[in-house]
């Protein structure tokens, strides 16, 4: 080997004569130098260290990478340096790569981070770069070396390079580069740094196959399109793809000169596997061309791609190039995804969101776009799908997809109906099916019945867990025993009773019917509005048929295979009343049809109470014979009174007799309503029959004898006993209504049916009716009234008023009143103070009794005026005002009835007269208009004054005893 093998001399003197004839060439290449090292190349070290043995070894290469005696030495295998890459490497602008096997290019430079002296030794020579060496090549150029000072002494390192004779690389090595480290440069930390980027490089460089850091290996074997990368601790896995081609001639005329002659791109994507061989996708990463770029990537998989990059080597140069690289690996994107099981592929699938970079919006688009139209999700049921055409369940549940892929084709596979997948397949635009559409789609479709329970069975878990899948299941087909194929469960039933009955019912066209196929039935169905299978269920499921049976007769359409159908349901759920069944069209004994409550049964007492013109009619013969009672009273045929419940009524709307009138005459809506049909219908002289009819039933028996309730409100204004309403009469014991009321003749009715129904019992003001009729009846000149009953009539109408059990609107008063002296006249007034009565005659005076404050209501009540109002009177004699105090009897009487003495005093007359209209008048006592007391010295005025002062009127006769005798109060 000679002395200078690569002929470093000419090169040395070539850069020497550039620099001396154009000294700012000197400063240029120290600034680019500078810019490289400072700049792109930073922290690049030992990818541009592999990157160079990956270039020399072309396959199967090895770089070996320590710190000896204070240098990092990096031995690799393959080609040994030559001519052409010492040029290379002191020429800083060119590189030797342009045909892919050269050894060094402008990356190094990334050795100046951690030296000023590196060296190559290869087993063909070596070569040496030097700062200081540069510097005193420089030392006799004046101009250079102020230069050189103008930089703080800072000169190129790599332009100037000279041979080197020292030991050849390691054995087994072909070129080791050699860089004495600078005194702030951590050797331990640097290598330990390189430890973290080894496996990274044997992924991105397939020309090397082992990389050794300082004692610890690194090496990757490959099984097909499985890599496996070794080194301390686990091995990683990766699943990659490779494809490759060659640039098109339009293309390769954009690039540079150099640049042309590489011609060959390829595209390596790889994928991060767990241990148990599942995809572990990436977070984020950059592009590698093949080494790490700074352009950020957001694909769940690495892409290792000759994309062309800037002289930086950190970002890619945009262009044609770059643009049909890109557009091959997203193309060759697809074939990475179908490597992977079916159900794992989706993992692969780059999620929408903000791109981490320009390459990386516009690499996730191709690559999504390429995943669109490619075939590689899995179908329901076996074969693959382009996500373009594919459609996804939008809920999952085992089974169903497969199921539902017999009628709807592009159906995907049901376990991407998962919530693990939902971003994949938003990010492929794939359609999604709900449960609304799914039934949609499935509607019209013919299926044997097994086929809808298999369906049912899939569907049963979504049913129980999503309600919103099941309000949208509410359309679900479901097959029908008859045939039929009904829109949604709700109104079905399924029912797994009586085989027989269920055969009848399906082989009987009653219109309304609907049954679901045995075989079809399944519990989901209950969920989704069906009906489980009872007589009653049955039953309730041919409602609509029955409550237009009268109507469809009159329209012309046969209706009588429905009657019999119904009452066997009737008598298999066991004779349970429902009132909608009073609607059943049934035959009458005329050969006629009639709803069932407008029809009795043959020879029922009910018969023997109504109008002969009433719209009951009788149940065919034929038809009674046939049931049992019960089942046709049930039904709603009529044996007796038909009662009508409602607990929570809302208006007055069930059909009775003025039920309106009843419901307004409440003080307020009833709770629950107990009616009785058809008490409008009864003959009027066969009262006392029905009643005692009511009376038999417990259940009309409660609702006659309810106070407040709709049949004793109807019976009492419309029944008629004797000739009368009941509300006429007084029971025979009801002596305190002598006079007013006449007692009730024998009818043969219960005292409590009676009573309930309104034959009075006792004075009372219940209502305005009450007061009114009580009014009238003391009013009439034909009636004979005892005057205790009169003044106890007059109380309880005149406390009806005041305590507003009845409103004066409410009534009409008569036009005659019943005075004190028990005849009727249509001029008086109310006496509204006791010492009138001394100037009215009785035959002009109605009173209410004592109880003087209730003559103003009664009054109001009878609009005649009161007493005060119409007498005008004024004491004529003379008279001497006395306190009370000084009346010594007044004063005794007070104290022995623990009253205090009243203040101020009466004016005491021998005779106390007072001048009215009339004439004068001598009275025991009198109050004016202005309150003053006159009355005669005698002990019963002075009592009545007294006791009325002192309002304890009703004590006037205990106060005259005692005036009289105070011994009395003993006695």
């Amino acid at each position: 080997m000679s002395a200078d093998p690569f002929d470093t001399a000419a090169l040395r003197a070539s850069v020497l004569g550039a620099w001396t004839s154009s000294p700012t060439r000197f400063r240029e290449d120290a600034n680019a130098e500078e810019d490289l090292y400072l700049g792109g190349y930073r922290d690049r070290l030992l990818v541009e260290l592999a990157q160079n043995a990956a270039d020399a070894a072309g396959a199967g290469g090895t770089l070996r990478v320590d710190v000896v005696d204070g240098e990092l030495r990096a031995a690799n295998t393959g080609r040994p340096l030559d001519a052409e890459g010492v040029a290379a490497l002191s020429s800083l602008r060119a590189s030797a790569k342009q045909r892919g096997v050269g050894q060094f290019g402008i990356g190094f430079a990334a050795v100046l981070a951690v030296t000023d002296a590196p060296r190559v030794v290869s087993t063909s020579g070596g070569v040496a770069f030097s700062a200081t060496r540069t510097t005193e090549a420089i030392a006799d150029h004046p101009e250079l070396a102020a230069r050189a000072a103008e930089r703080a002494g800072r000169v190129p390192v790599l332009r100037m390079v000279w041979p080197t004779d020292e030991a050849a690389p390691p054995t087994g090595f072909a070129t080791e580069v050699r860089l004495p480290l600078r005194a702030d440069v951590d050797g331990p930390a640097l290598l330990a740094a390189f430890a973290d980027e080894a496996a990274d490089l044997l992924l991105a460089l397939p020309a090397l196959s082992r990389i050794e850091i300082a004692g610890t290996v690194w090496s990757r074997t490959e099984d097909g399109d499985r890599l496996s990368i070794h080194g301390p601790g686990e091995a990683l896995s990766w699943l990659v793809h490779r494809v490759s081609g060659s640039l098109s001639a339009e293309v390769l005329a954009t690039l540079g000169v150099e640049s042309r002659e590489r011609s060959q791109w390829t595209v390596t994507w790889a994928l991060r596997l767990d241990p148990d061989g599942a995809p572990h996708p990436l977070t984020e990463d950059v592009l590698h061309a093949p080494t790490p770029t700074d352009e950020r990537l957001s694909l769940p998989v690495r892409l290792v791609a000759t994309v062309p990059i800037e002289p930086s080597r950190r970002r890619a140069r945009p262009g044609p190039a770059a643009d049909e690289v890109l557009a091959a690996a997203a193309a060759a994107y697809p074939g990475l995804v179908a490597k992977l099981p079916g159900k794992r592929r989706t993992a692969l699938v780059p999620r929408t969101g903000f791109p981490l970079s320009e390459l990386d919006d516009r690499l996730r688009a191709l690559v999504l776009a390429a995943l669109r139209r490619a075939e590689w999700l899995p179908a329901a049921g076996s074969g693959w799908l382009t996500p373009a055409r594919a459609r996804v369940l939008d809920t999952a549940a085992p089974g169903l997809a497969d199921l539902l892929s017999e009628v709807l084709p592009d159906l995907a596979d049901g376990a991407l109906s998962d919530a693990a997948h939902t971003g994949a397949l938003n990010a492929l635009e794939v359609t999604r099916l709900r449960m609304a559409e799914v039934v949609a789609a499935i509607t019209g479709t013919t299926r044997p019945p097994e086929w809808w329970h298999r369906l049912y069975t899939a569907l049963a878990p979504i049913v129980e867990t999503d309600s919103t899948a099941r309000e949208e299941l509410g359309g679900l087909p479901v097959p029908l025993a008859d045939g039929r194929t009904l829109p949604g469960p709700r109104g079905a039933l399924r029912y797994d009773g009586d085989p027989e009955l269920l055969d009848l019912l399906t082989h009987t066209d009653v219109g309304a019917l609907r049954v679901i196929h045995p075989v079809a039935a399944h519990p989901v169905l209950d969920r989704l509005g069906a009906q489980h299978g009872t007589a009653a269920d049955l039953l309730e499921n041919l409602r609509d048929a029955v409550e237009r049976s009268m109507d469809d007769h009159e329209s012309g359409v046969d209706i009588a295979a429905l009657a019999p159908i119904v009452l066997r349901l009737v008598q298999e759920s066991g004779a349970v009343a429902m009132p909608w069944l009073g609607a059943l069209a049934l035959p009458d004994s005329v050969g006629d049809w009639r709803r069932a409550d407008e029809l009795a049964l043959p020879g029922s007492p009910l018969l023997d109470v109504l109008d002969p013109d009433s719209p009951i009619g009788v149940l065919s013969s034929a038809v009674a014979e046939q049931w049992p009672e019960s089942v046709l009273t049930a039904a709603g045929v009529l044996d007796a009174f038909a009662v009508v419940v409602d607990e929570s009524p809302t208006g007055p709307d069930h059909d009775l007799a003025d039920e309106a009138d009843w419901w307004d005459a409440l003080p307020e809506p009833p709770n629950r309503l107990v009616g009785i049909r058809d008490l409008d219908l009864v003959a009027p002289d066969a009262w006392p029959m029905a009643l005692r009819l009511l009376a038999a039933n417990p259940e009309t028996w409660r609702a006659l004898v309810d106070p407040d309730g709709y049949p004793a409100w109807w019976i009492g204004r419309h029944a008629v006993l004797a000739g009368a309403p009941p509300t006429s009469w007084r029971m025979p014991d009801a002596v305190e209504l002598t006079g007013i009321y006449d007692p009730l003749p024998d009818v043969d009715v219960d005292a409590r049916v009676l009573t309930a129904i309104g034959v009075r019992t006792e004075l009372a003001v219940h209502n305005g009716a009450d007061a009114e009729d009580l009014a009238h009846r003391l009013a009439d000149r034909d009636r004979e009234i005892p005057p205790g009953i009169v003044l106890r009539a007059h109380t309880a109408l005149a406390e009806a008023l005041r305590d507003e059990v009845i409103v004066l609107e409410d009534l009409s008063p008569p036009d005659e009143f019943r005075t004190l002296a028990g005849t009727p006249s249509d001029d008086c007034v109310v006496v509204d103070g006791p010492w009138l009565l001394a100037v009215l005659p009785d035959s002009a005076v109605v009173s209410a009794g004592p109880d003087f404050a209730l003559a103003e209501p009664l009054a109001d009540l009878l609009d005649i005026p009161l007493a005060t109002d119409e007498v005008e009177a004024e004491p004529v004699s003379d008279g001497e005002y006395v306190p009370w105090a000084e009346l010594g009897a007044v004063a005794a009487a007070c104290d022995l009835l623990g009253e205090e003495v009243p203040p101020g005093g009466p004016i005491v007359h021998d005779k106390l007269v007072v001048r009215t209209d009339t004439g004068e008048h001598q009275v025991p006592w009198w109050i004016t208009d202005d309150g003053v007391a006159h009355c005669e010295d005698t002990p019963e005025a002075l009592a009545r004054t007294l006791a009325w002062t002192t309002r304890r009127w009703p004590e006037r006769h205990t106060f005259t005893a005692l005036i009289e005798d105070p011994a009395l109060y003993l006695s």
